[in-house]
């Protein structure tokens, strides 16, 4: 048991920069979050909600996206001005294990990041709610779960350097993703407004194709920062490519099939329900 604590110990708390160890979260509280979200997701909140009516939560989701789009733009903001506008290189850019103002602003931004990725597990609670538990696909749950880890990583061991393009660039796709989410669920006569729904889908996957080529040139390159954080980033972004290129083929490539009547009935393929 004490090898078992002492080894604890060493990875959580000795290995990690001095600078951000004792910020929120713990990892008692990720190894908590982590597992519970998973179960509540796939088995705890459908059960639970089985026998009951949908709960409406239009206004609650309405103010959701309206902090989810200012959070995403002022860490977008905050990552461009703590680094990637100031000086990093994006071929390789060392980690900086000083005190320097913009790498502790940085680290300040990862923060931010890290804790909106946790609070990004409530559109899954959204869905389970409102009982649109087809929207609870395995890509969502994959995404929802793995970005945490990963900011949370980040925070921990390497709050500032290569990997931080990662963060302002999927805070800017946030800023889009819940600009539509709430433009979408203002009602029927916005719908005109968004035209522009597959973009969505587009746009990640020029993320994560940018964070693949991004990262790439790090691991060729010996700049301070570690190969081993960017060979799992390439390994990451090109799950994501492949998950989220099938999710645009099938939506938006595929042929869709013709409706068939059955039994006096006519069967329509499912519209895919939005987070308003």
């Amino acid at each position: 048991m004490a090898a078992i604590v002492d080894g604890f110990n060493y990875v959580f708390y000795d290995l990690c920069d001095t600078r951000t160890r004792d910020w929120f979260p713990s990892p008692i509280v990720l190894l908590t979050i982590f597992p519970t979200y998973i179960y509540f997701s796939n088995t705890l909140g459908p059960a639970l909600m089985k026998d009951r009516k949908p709960f409406k939560l239009k206004r609650v989701i309405f103010y959701y996206n309206i902090f989810q789009v200012l959070i995403s733009a002022y860490i977008f903001y905050e990552g461009l001005l703590s680094g990637w506008l100031n000086g990093y290189d994006l071929t390789c850019q060392p980690i900086d294990m000083t005190e320097n103002p913009l790498s502790t602003r940085m680290a300040n931004a990862v923060w931010w990041y890290t804790v909106v990725k946790l609070i990004d597990m409530l559109d899954t609670v959204f869905f389970v709610l409102r009982k649109k538990d087809r929207q609870i696909s395995f890509l969502h749950v994959f995404h929802h779960s793995m970005m945490p880890i990963a900011s949370y990583i980040a925070l921990k061991y390497f709050p500032n350097g290569h990997a931080t393009l990662l963060g302002v660039i999927n805070s800017l796709v946030h800023v889009v993703m819940y600009t539509y989410y709430l433009i979408s669920g203002l009602g029927p006569k916005y719908q005109k407004y968004l035209w522009w729904k597959k973009h969505l889908t587009t746009m990640q996957l020029v993320q994560f194709g940018i964070i693949f080529i991004h990262n790439l040139s790090a691991i060729y390159q010996n700049c301070g920062y570690p190969r081993w954080i960017s060979w799992l980033l390439c390994i990451h972004s090109l799950q994501f490519l492949y998950m989220f290129g099938n999710f645009y083929y099938v939506s938006y490539i595929k042929p869709s099939p013709k409706p068939e009547t059955q039994n006096g009935g006519v069967n329509h393929s499912a519209g895919k329900s939005k987070l308003n």
